[in-house]
């Protein structure tokens, strides 16, 4: 798999590209972003006691990777053909993890603006889906591996505890614009800035609905930073992603003052320029709330 394509996307495009794979009879995609491999599967090392979804351990290039079964994890069958399956290599959340798929198919390169949020009728705020999308005649669901991943080791997601090491907290007035389309990381996320002083949080789903809001406060003549001191925004968003965001706001002659930092799980070293060359004021990565919240006393303060 050419892993030099996904990097060389332009960034700010609303562009992903997604790797089609499959449990079952049902269609799954894993941003490009996230792979670093597809491998055959391997003998797996069981570990006693594990979640019941964590098949065990296997060893790539001196590296212990913990191997997650994903139709466990989904609910699903387990696979047919086990010989066939697959292992994807992912990395995001500064971790290393293998998922256990049946197939992988192909790479698709589509817009944000072809993956729809699911509809709160047939998902609740604990779903494993953060998009539909819409392919020919057939859709193909968007899974949320980090939410995956925090149903086994709830340590990979945001931490309150971990705001102790900040000490005494004053209450803060600011007002902080929140985009990030997991229901789970918005509560936690607004949870956790609460306890770090900052209580004037708004959270929007998505960053076109951030976005339009933003556009709608400049046109009606109002001082946009009198109404928000800072944004932060995930990147993986439906609709439109959290690196579109940003250059829309940069770009806009009465919001690109607005100090943008963005909280995502896709923050690495080879994936940082992304976020520089759209006008990002800082770049963190989950489940960092530590350095979150430093980098908003430093802009807002």
């Amino acid at each position: 798999m050419d892993k030099d394509q996904g990097i060389l996307l332009e960034s700010g495009t609303n562009e992903l590209e997604i790797v089609e794979f499959g449990v079952g009879e049902n269609r799954f995609g894993i941003n490009v972003i996230k792979v670093k491999e597809i491998l055959n599967p391997q003998p797996i090392t069981k570990i006693p006691h594990s979640h019941s979804s964590v098949e065990g351990i296997i060893e790539i290039r001196g590296e212990v990777v913990p191997v997650v079964n994903v139709a466990h994890a989904l609910g699903f069958d387990p696979s047919e053909q086990p010989e066939q399956d697959k292992f994807i290599l992912s990395e995001f959340n500064q971790t290393k993890i293998v998922f256990h798929v049946h197939t992988v198919t192909q790479i698709h390169r589509i817009s944000w603006e072809q993956i729809e949020k699911p509809s709160k009728m047939y998902q609740g705020l604990e779903t494993q889906i953060t998009g539909v999308i819409k392919m020919e005649e057939e859709m193909m669901l968007l899974l949320d591996f980090e939410k995956i991943v925090a149903d086994i080791n709830p340590e990979t997601t945001l931490q309150v505890d971990q705001l102790r090491e900040l000490g005494e907290r004053e209450r803060s007035h600011k007002k902080i614009l929140i985009a990030e389309d997991s229901g789970l990381l918005r509560a936690l996320l607004q949870e956790t800035l609460e306890e770090a002083g900052y209580s004037q949080t708004h959270l929007f789903e998505d960053g076109r609905e951030a976005y339009d809001h933003l556009k709608a406060l400049a046109e009606e003549g109002k001082e946009v930073d009198e109404e928000y001191q800072l944004i932060i925004t995930d990147i993986e968003m439906p609709r439109m992603d959290g690196h579109h965001f940003t250059k829309l706001v940069k770009e806009h002659s009465k919001l690109s003052s607005l100090p943008v930092v963005i909280f995502s799980s896709l923050i690495t070293n080879e994936l940082r320029h992304k976020g520089e060359k759209v006008g990002a004021d800082a770049q963190v990565s989950k489940p960092e709330i530590v350095q979150l919240v430093k980098y908003i006393d430093h802009h807002i303060l």
